[in-house]
């Protein structure tokens, strides 16, 4: 019988190593239940492996959650990122400007709308917004916060903003979206049809950037 068991462990990681095999099944964790769903052993039960194997790579709750939490973000950019390839440069700049800022809101209000859970979990624990993120697998190897603050210097560039009008204007727009993705998942929109909530993120993109400008 332990014979058996063992064969199974290492057939659990023939693929991955353990650290990756815990992250992975926090992440299913912060899918289903937010943040507070990720729980160090049960995730060490779901990866196969006694408790005390996983303090090899996490410390404690708070290292597995702070991995956790860096995947998060790394596909929250992903999103964000799959909107602005959409984007093409074309003879006008400013269209590709406004395009670009678009892409981020609405690439950012739909993954909330998608994975609530992991969105949840992404800004559950509160790092300078230019740290770099370690989990970032984003093509780009941008962050979310940093895909924004490429969207408005191409606004910039293209004489959309000012100088004075592009300063700290990452924080306006951010805490714009943000606010709308937090009343769709917790609050009074709850229950508003999500053609009807990224109908209501294109017309704030639109209000964020004639704010700005």
């Amino acid at each position: 019988m332990k014979k058996n068991v063992t064969i199974e462990k290492r057939k659990t990681f023939r693929h991955g190593d353990l650290r990756n095999a815990l992250v992975t099944a926090g992440l299913d964790m912060a899918r289903a239940g937010g943040p507070k769903a990720v729980i160090l052993r049960e995730a060490t039960r779901q990866a196969g492996v006694s408790p005390n194997a996983a303090y090899r790579h996490f410390a404690g709750q708070a290292e597995l959650l702070d991995a956790v939490r860096s995947a998060c973000l790394s596909r929250v950019a992903a999103s964000i990122e799959d909107e602005m390839k959409k984007c093409r440069p074309g003879r006008d700049p400013q269209v590709f400007a406004r395009k670009s800022l678009r892409a981020v809101g609405i690439g950012y209000l739909g993954f909330a709308m998608r994975e609530p859970g992991m969105f949840r979990t992404a800004f559950s624990i509160p790092p300078p917004v230019d740290s770099p993120n370690p989990a970032n697998t984003a093509s780009m190897g941008l962050n979310a916060f940093q895909l924004l603050s490429l969207a408005l210097d191409r606004m910039l560039e293209s004489g959309l903003l000012t100088k004075k009008s592009r300063n700290d204007a990452e924080y306006l727009a951010w805490s714009t979206v943000h606010g709308l993705a937090l009343l769709v998942l917790e609050g009074p929109l709850y229950r508003m049809p999500h053609e009807a909530i990224l109908a209501l993120g294109e017309r704030l993109v639109t209000m964020v950037e004639r704010g700005l400008s």
